[in-house]
């Protein structure tokens, strides 16, 4: 079973996305990406990815120590100011297992030179980078 993103000691990365659904989302990031649910809640979830964690919410007004942030899922999937990056061993084998559980591909992997990537996005419209690095990246 996945540990709970709490570290004893340094600090521990999580992804946090704000969800229209969260029950949904999960369901995505677990059977589609292959993630653990570590908590469960129709609110809130933290789901265990490879060797990090996706944090995942209903969206909200502000709060006491965000006075003036609201949390929303993406209003515009096409404008983004962040994303999740996942990194692979093998995209040809990544790309085709998640594309054969339902993962909504923008386009194939595509070859760039020093890496071969491509974009999905989760139930919500969150971007997400899939990427293998082929050559080594220099200077």
């Amino acid at each position: 079973m996945a540990e709970f993103p709490a570290p004893q000691e340094g600090i521990a990365l999580t992804h946090f996305i704000v969800s229209r659904d969260v029950d949904r989302s999960r369901a995505f990031y677990t059977g589609i990406l292959g993630g653990e649910a570590v908590l469960e809640g129709p609110e809130f979830s933290i789901v265990a990815l490879a060797n990090g964690w996706i944090t995942i919410s209903v969206g909200g007004g502000p709060t006491e120590d965000k006075p003036t942030v609201t949390l929303e899922p993406p209003s515009d999937p096409d404008r983004a100011s962040s994303f999740l990056n996942i990194r692979v061993a093998d995209m040809g084998a990544a790309y085709e297992r998640w594309r054969g559980r339902g993962a909504p591909f923008l386009t194939p992997p595509i070859d760039r030179g020093e890496e071969i990537r491509c974009y999905m996005r989760d139930p919500d419209g969150h971007l997400i980078e899939v990427g293998q690095l082929v050559r080594r990246l220099t200077g």
